[in-house]
């Protein structure tokens, strides 16, 4: 006799906390990919454009497959947020405009939030095939938060808490 919880986890039903880690994620990475969109038009360096394209195509599919997680489940997926119109940089007045300095930090404090998200989001599930869908998520996360962190170390854009640094006669 097999129980509910045995045999292929895509046919085991979600608890609650899963169900709701998937759509939270969803509902996160679709104002995740709004914000990353209107940071790309802020942004003036070509290697945070690059990080920022990436972070953009990870939301893209994060969004793709949590919402078709939660559909299969039978339960309505976060609403899309509309695309913004496109903006040139030049465009946005130097007042109301990010500098690349803010927006590397803003995904930084983002990518970080997220590995925390994604591991929590681990720790609760059953389901293997959520519990390694997350984990993914968590991977990528962690390499994109090394490609910010060098960025930002090589750009002279990060700003390190306090530092303890012994002198040598101590």
């Amino acid at each position: 006799m097999t129980g509910i919880l045995s045999g292929n986890p895509k046919e085991e039903p979600m608890h609650y906390g899963e169900i709701f880690a998937v759509w939270e994620a969803s509902m996160v990475a679709k104002g995740a990919l709004s914000f990353y969109r209107a940071y790309l038009y802020h942004a003036g360096d070509d290697d945070l454009k690059k990080i920022l394209g990436t972070l953009i195509d990870q939301s893209e599919l994060e969004i793709s497959e949590l919402d078709t997680l939660l559909i299969e489940q039978g339960i309505a997926a976060t609403p899309v947020m509309p695309n913004r119109p496109e903006a040139k940089l030049e465009d946005i007045p130097v007042g109301a405009r990010f500098t690349d300095p803010e927006i590397a930090a803003r995904i930084a404090a983002d990518t970080a939030a997220g590995l925390v998200a994604c591991s929590q989001a681990m720790g609760q599930t059953i389901r293997e095939d959520i519990g390694a869908l997350f984990a993914k998520y968590h991977l990528t996360k962690a390499a994109i938060g090394i490609k910010i962190l060098h960025l930002t170390k090589k750009k002279g854009w990060l700003i390190p808490p306090p530092l303890l640094v012994k002198s040598v006669n101590s």
